[in-house]
């Protein structure tokens, strides 16, 4: 069995982040999504991944490599543009041949791995198995309507009306059979082959189309909100450690992860929360839910339930939470005369201002 991994696409509701970075890459704990993904891949027996590239694929394969850290071997699969999850499928056929494969969209984040899973459809192997949860706005998704018999009857893709609460998730288990299926569909109004229409191809051709349903913890970490929440429950089982420098001033409350040549004096930080390598916090208050990545400064500041990403400064600033600052972003108050604000501000940006 192979895995296929999608890690092409623009990222449009993380930008501005994403614009200087693969969506892929935005790092959760410290660790980048796309990582956890192949984590679970290869703790589900697969050893072959191919990672289906676009834009950011310099970025990917600097940060991938040849799958070797993950305990997998890597096949890139250049991507011309988003054309849909079934050009994926369908541009990766050398790759998968005739073995089965399961497909994970590399933004996606699902706690406790797959496993079970891969073990499941090893061993009853239908043509095809979806994973569904339960959400309260379907129309963001691609959609699944069940029949009295639990059994797979309808897709839809981000349907206005909805038949279900129940959406995909962005992990898909395929046999060969679906190669067919992705030859056989056409563009949908967005111009892309969807992995819906095809799984609904396997359906009307009476192939075995099953479905789980989950209730363990998914994300799709498309936009800031997502992200901060799969960051929120990433950090419930962090491990406590202290591997750099802490001074007596400092009082370190909870799991708390202090890497390597961290420097905090003088602050308070209240777990779970990690401190990334090289970073120094001085004078600060660094509460619950926090991400600090490497070579980070956070001074004279108040900061919870955020990300900070490398490079990132936050320098006398009363109180920061629930943001996302990206790498080598700089935030300082603004001077006390005139009393105004002054922004720089990249394309599609997001700022609140209390006045």
């Amino acid at each position: 069995m192979k895995a296929l991994v999608l890690s092409g696409g623009s990222g449009t509701r993380l930008r501005p982040i994403t614009h200087t970075s693969a969506k892929q890459l935005v790092p959760v704990a410290n660790k980048p999504v796309l990582f956890y993904g192949l984590e679970a891949i290869a703790d589900a027996g697969i050893d072959e991944v191919g990672i289906v590239v676009g834009d950011t694929a310099d970025e990917i394969r600097e940060a991938v490599g040849d799958g070797s850290r993950f305990g997998v071997e890597v096949t890139y699969i250049p991507q011309e543009a988003p054309l849909g999850l079934a050009h994926a499928v369908l541009i990766a056929q050398d790759f998968l041949g005739d073995e089965d494969f399961v497909m994970y969209l590399g933004d996606n984040f699902i706690v406790g791995g797959i496993t079970g899973l891969v073990e499941e459809f090893r061993a009853e192997r239908p043509d095809a198995r979806i994973l569904l949860t339960r959400v309260p706005d379907p129309t963001s998704f691609g959609v699944a309507e069940l029949g009295p018999d639990g059994q797979v009857v309808g897709l839809e893709e981000k349907p206005k009306e909805p038949k279900s609460d129940l959406a995909l998730v962005g992990v898909y288990l395929f046999t060969p059979a679906v190669h067919e299926a992705v030859r056989s569909i056409e563009p949908s109004w967005r111009g892309e082959l969807e992995i819906t229409h095809a799984i609904q191809w396997l359906i009307d051709n009476k192939c075995d189309v099953r479905s789980t349903t989950i209730s363990g913890y998914w994300k799709d970490t498309g936009n800031v909100t997502d992200m901060l929440e799969v960051n929120r429950s990433v950090l419930e089982a962090v491990e406590p450690l202290n591997a750099g420098t802490v001074d007596e001033e400092s009082e370190i409350i909870g799991r708390v992860r202090i890497e390597a040549g961290a420097r905090v004096s003088g602050s308070r930080i209240v777990g779970p929360a990690i401190i990334g390598a090289g970073s120094v916090v001085d004078d600060a208050y660094i509460g619950p839910f926090t991400s600090v990545s490497e070579d980070c400064r956070i001074v004279d500041s108040e900061i919870e339930y955020s990300i900070l990403l490398r490079g990132s400064s936050v320098t006398g600033v009363r109180r920061v939470e629930a943001s996302l600052i990206g790498r080598d972003a700089e935030v300082t108050p603004a001077p006390r005369n005139p009393s105004a604000h002054r922004l720089v501000l990249g394309d599609h940006s997001k700022v609140q201002i209390s006045s």
